[in-house]
This record gives structure tokens, sequence and C-alpha cells, in this order.
């Protein structure tokens, strides 16, 4: 059909009429066909000449397509308006990709009518439907805009809107647990503490989405504006702690409630829709550069504190021994209080069995036995030799005899 009338339409834009014009033949532009007769139709007589152009129907002879008798069989014929919207030509039906332009036709229904107005219908259905209807997942939430401008926020199901392009959503998972690292890789972060020194930081950063208008609407970047938010929160948390206190779990545990704290009041006002979950150290260790040095302070401090707990454990035993040995003089002395003689006889048997248990020589002060006798010496001379009794007299006793 679209074949048909293209040919027609360009037969009309071409300046050709095809019936043939009144005063001219179809053989020649200006009306002399095979003849030089100047009447309508170019010829001898005004059925059109000998011309095997296109027939004019208002003229004499239409029948025989207005030629004089003899001529021709088969020869050519004007389109008419059928087979312009047929896909007709003057010869009968065009092939498709043959010459004159043909081309695909749309198959007809069974009762004659054409598919097209279905086919076109079926696609308009689908699009609706695949721009309308939206499956919503557990856990996400979508932003509705129409024709660009917020619109509204649809909860997780099926939910419909305006189709394609006049509103358009985009989905989001609100309830995931969003994670970066700071830095990327294996990369150095040196942070500046309170002491002055410098500390390599390594640190995660856990959020997620609580407001999705403000998340979609208020930041252009919201995931490096997490990046940078955090970088800053941690610079200011650690330069309020000494190079110690990054090292130890304490010190890293109040860092890491100070970074939250600071980024959840920068975003919020920053209206920026996130809520942080956590932030994790992983590694705080010095300078690359530096290290070997760290590593011997950080052994010298370790034999520093191993020889104060030495000298406190020495302290602490030495304060309650002399603690004990006071309270036991303090009983004593209450008993010397009490008998004065006994308790001065008592300590010096005391003291004499202290000191004399760590000699080898026994003195005793009995009439009748040598007052000094090397009991331990003669137990080990017994093992040697027969035991050999050496008896001193006393001077003091012999000058009486």
């Amino acid at each position: 059909m679209f074949d048909g009338f293209r040919n027609g339409w360009g037969l009309a834009m071409a300046g050709k009429n095809p019936w043939g014009s009144p005063g001219k033949g179809n053989g020649g532009d200006s009306g002399d066909g095979d003849g030089s007769g100047d009447g309508p139709g170019g010829g001898d007589t005004p059925s059109g000449g000998n011309s095997d152009g296109p027939r004019n129907p208002w003229l004499p002879g239409g029948g025989s397509g207005g030629k004089k008798p003899g001529s021709k069989p088969g020869g050519r014929r004007s389109a008419s308006i059928e087979d312009i919207f047929k896909n007709r030509g003057p010869e009968g039906p065009r092939r498709a990709g043959g010459g004159g332009g043909g081309g695909f036709r749309v198959p007809e229904r069974p009762g004659g009518g054409s598919w097209l107005p279905i086919i076109l219908g079926g696609i308009a259905a689908l699009w609706l439907i695949l721009s309308s209807a939206h499956l919503i997942q557990p856990g996400e939430q979508a932003v509705v805009k129409t024709l660009g401008s917020y619109s509204r926020t649809l909860d997780s199901g099926l939910q419909l809107t305006a189709p394609w392009p006049i509103e358009t959503v985009d989905i989001e998972d609100v309830e995931r647990v969003r994670a970066v690292s700071i830095p990327e890789g294996s990369n150095e972060k040196l942070i500046l503490t309170g002491d002055q020194n410098l500390v390599d930081l390594s640190y995660i950063v856990r959020w997620r989405i609580n407001d999705l208008r403000d998340f979609k609407f208020q930041l252009a970047e919201p995931e490096e504006t997490v990046n940078e938010v955090a970088e800053a929160a941690m610079r200011a948390s650690v330069a309020e702690k000494t190079l110690d206190e990054t090292f130890t779990g304490q010190g890293r545990a109040e860092i890491e409630l100070a970074v939250r704290e600071r980024m959840q009041a920068t975003l919020n006002g920053y209206r920026a829709g996130i809520q942080v979950v956590g932030v994790q150290i992983e590694k705080a260790d010095p300078p690359e550069s530096v290290v070997d040095a760290f590593r011997d302070v950080s052994v010298a401090e370790q034999n520093a504190d191993q020889a104060r707990n030495q000298a406190r454990g020495y302290a602490q035993q030495t304060l309650a021994r002399a603690e004990g040995e006071a309270e036991a003089f303090d009983k004593v002395y209450e008993q010397y209080r009490l008998a004065p003689g006994v308790t001065r006889q008592r300590l010096y048997y005391e003291t004499m069995e202290r000191v004399l248990s760590q000699t080898d020589k026994t003195i005793i002060e009995t009439e009748g036995v040598t007052p000094y006798l090397p009991l331990p010496e003669i137990r080990r001379r017994a093992t040697a030799q027969p035991p050999q009794i050496t008896v001193e007299a006393n001077s003091s006793r012999q000058g009486g005899q």
C-alpha cells in the first residue's frame, strides 16, 4: 500500500499526469508524437496520434487507449487509483524488491483488515505495563520523579506510576550496609597526633541510607562526601590523642567513638540522609620510614616497664616483712612490760639458739663435762678414722685444785 502511494506521489511531484496532458501527447514534451499535428494529443487526430503513452480517458477511443487501429497491443497504460493503493502498477502486481520501489507488505487478517493497528496497540500496551508497574524488593525504596522533579517515595511491593517519560523511578537498597576503606589498598595515610607525632592509620567506615529523598537530592556525590567527612573527623579525633594512646586498645575505642559522632553530626548538618553504622581502625602503626626506631623505643619501654614491676614487687615484699617484724616486736614489748626478767631471759635464749645453730662448735657449761666439745667435727672424722677425744682442762679449775 505504501509503495503504491509512494509511486503515485512521485509521479505527481514530477509534474506528470498519469492520464496525459490535454494539449500534449505522451510521446514527446512538445506534443509532436509521431506526427507533427498541432491538435490535442499531439497526433493526427484528437485520439492521441501514434503515441504509446497513457491514454486519456476523456478522449474518444478510450477502450483502445486512444490509439489508431492497428497499433501494437499490450502497450503501456496509465495507473489508476486502485492500482496505486493496491500496490499494482500498469503492468500488474509489483514484486517485493523489484523495480519501482517494491517492499515488505504487512499480511492481511482473515477478515481482510490490517494487522498494523493490532501490532501498534500491543506495543503501546507493553510499553505502558513495563514503564508503569514496578516491583520493589523488601528492604528497598524508590524515588519517583515527575518530569524531573521529586514527586514521592515508594516502599517495597508492587507499585504503579505514570508511564515513562512522564514519571521515572529510581530504586535503592536502603537496608544494605555499605563499607568504605580509607585509604584504599595498601596506601599510607599519615595523621598528626596531639604530641606532634605521625601515625599511619587505616580504618573502615560503615554506613547506610536512612532518608532516600535527602540522599538523592541533597548531595551531588554522596559516597565521596562520606569519604571526605570521615577523613576530616579522623584527623580531628587523632589530634586529641597522643601517639601512645593511638596504639592502645582503649585509645582506639575512644577515637572510633569520637569519629562516629563527628561524622553523624556533620552529615546531619548536610541533610545527607546517611546513618553512620560504625568506624573500625584496622591499623595504627608508625610511619614506614621510622618503624625500626619506633620498634627500638617500644622494646626499651617494655624493658623499663619490666624493671619497674620488679622494683615494685621487691618494695612490696620488704614492706610486708618490715610490717610483720614491727607487729611481732609490738607483741613482745607487751609481754616485756608484764614480765621484764622472764622476757629478757627468753630473748637471750632465742638469740643464742639462732646464732649458735649456724656454728660447728658446742659449748657446755656443766660440771664434770668438757666445756668445748666439737661434735660436728667429730662426726665428720668418724667416717675416716677412729674417734679421738681430746680433753682440755680448764685452767681456772686446775689452778683451784
